[in-house]
């Protein structure tokens, strides 16, 4: 595996305790998936086998994190996936926190035999949300403003959530005035409510 100096780089910045983390799983990667590439995405190291991501880990200030990226295809019931941290193996502050080496190495080569095997990784299916309810106020508003009420209709129900979620979000009822005084004078002039980053 050809190292890439950018991960030597990330792993000298980060802290003293992450250092021997990140290198140890850094050696095993190499010993198990010799085919491997380095790289940084996201800010963050990852291996890539064939194009596709086999593994990535990343040092925070208390912690490290490391994950598959087919996450329990690789790892089975053996490393559940964490909810407190990335990847599948919670928050490691320690090489003890880690699998031992062997069932670890196991691991690397059973994602690379996967993606090796060109089998597409499963996506959860994404479950649309219902449609937002404008509050009474906003109904109330866009009652006296016909011309805002035919941009509000006309715009799909993500961009319509927006400004709901907008308004409602608002923990002041000052704030929540000023709010929907701003929602109903866009909506006149035809605009989502995040218009300004729209690129032109």
């Amino acid at each position: 595996m050809k190292s890439d100096p950018r991960i030597d780089a990330y792993i000298d910045r980060a802290a003293l305790f992450a250092r021997p983390i990140l290198v140890h799983l850094r050696d095993l990667v190499r010993q198990s998936c010799p085919a491997a590439e380095e790289t940084i995405k996201w800010g963050f190291p990852h291996f890539v086998l064939d194009g596709t991501i086999l593994c990535s880990m990343a040092a925070f200030k208390a912690h490290v994190a490391f994950g598959f990226w087919q996450g329990r295809r690789v790892t089975g019931g053996q490393a559940p996936d964490a909810k407190d941290a990335m990847g599948q193996f919670g928050r490691i502050a320690t090489i003890a926190d880690l699998p031992a080496p062997a069932m670890l190495a196991e691991m690397i080569a059973q994602a690379a035999r996967l993606i090796e095997s060109g089998e597409k990784v499963p996506r959860p299916l994404k479950h649309p949300k219902p449609p937002a309810e404008p509050p009474a106020d906003l109904l109330a508003a866009l009652a006296a403003s016909p011309r805002a009420a035919v941009t509000f209709e006309s715009f799909p129900p993500g961009q319509r959530r927006e400004y709901i979620e907008w308004i409602t979000g608002a923990k002041r009822d000052e704030t929540r005035r000023k709010r929907l005084d701003t929602t109903i004078a866009q909506l006149e002039e035809g605009k989502r409510l995040n218009w300004k980053y729209e690129r032109g």
